[in-house]
């Protein structure tokens, strides 16, 4: 079984799209979740030294997913317009990896963002799904969120594309997805 990378029938660029359009993309993203755990068992198991991994959905899932994530995280280089894109779009100047994600990268990130969320709320079944649609200076705009901590929703796939970047800087290891899931377990706990 071959991976099939995450294919969104969306350009994705959320800022920019209708309301309408917008809601058709949350229920594509909650109606895709079942493949795409498929996927991301299917892959996994398919590596050396990964195949008895157990998606159980349990915590300690994570860990062993964790270490899988940071064998599996890819990068290329960006091209100029894509550096100068993103220098247009800055409001002051900082310094600009000249590297990005592939996106096969980004595909992997989706899905174990999309199993991170699922192990989160078979354990916190009080967390539920939302899609902010009032400000769309909110970083999360429009991306399907978990609502119920104490502190500001969660953005699931968007912290494993940033564990993923923390990876490829080797700033963090595989093991920091089990801690995420320890951070935020808190903060349900806290809401409580």
């Amino acid at each position: 079984m071959a991976y099939n990378s995450v294919q969104p029938p969306f350009t994705l660029k959320l800022r920019d799209m209708p309301k309408k359009e917008l809601n058709r993309y949350f229920l594509w993203f909650m109606d895709v979740i079942p493949q795409r755990m498929k996927e991301l068992v299917g892959a996994v198991k398919q590596t050396p030294g990964f195949e008895t991994w157990q998606a159980d959905y349990t915590p300690t899932s994570l860990d062993r997913l964790g270490d899988w994530f940071a064998c599996q995280v890819e990068t290329r280089s960006r091209t100029q317009e894509e550096l100068q894109a993103i220098k247009d779009r800055l409001a002051f100047q900082v310094d600009i990896s000249g590297q990005e994600l592939t996106n096969g990268t980004f595909s992997l990130a989706m899905d174990v963002g999309m199993y991170f969320s699922q192990v989160l709320l078979k354990n916190y079944p009080g967390l539920r799904w939302e899609q902010p649609l009032n400000d769309k200076k909110f970083a999360d705009y429009g991306q399907p969120v978990l609502i119920g901590f104490s502190n500001a929703p969660l953005n699931p796939v968007r912290i494993a594309i940033v564990l993923a970047r923390s990876i490829a800087n080797k700033k963090q290891t595989g093991s920091r997805l089990r801690e995420l899931y320890n951070v935020w377990s808190k903060m349900v706990q806290a809401a409580s």
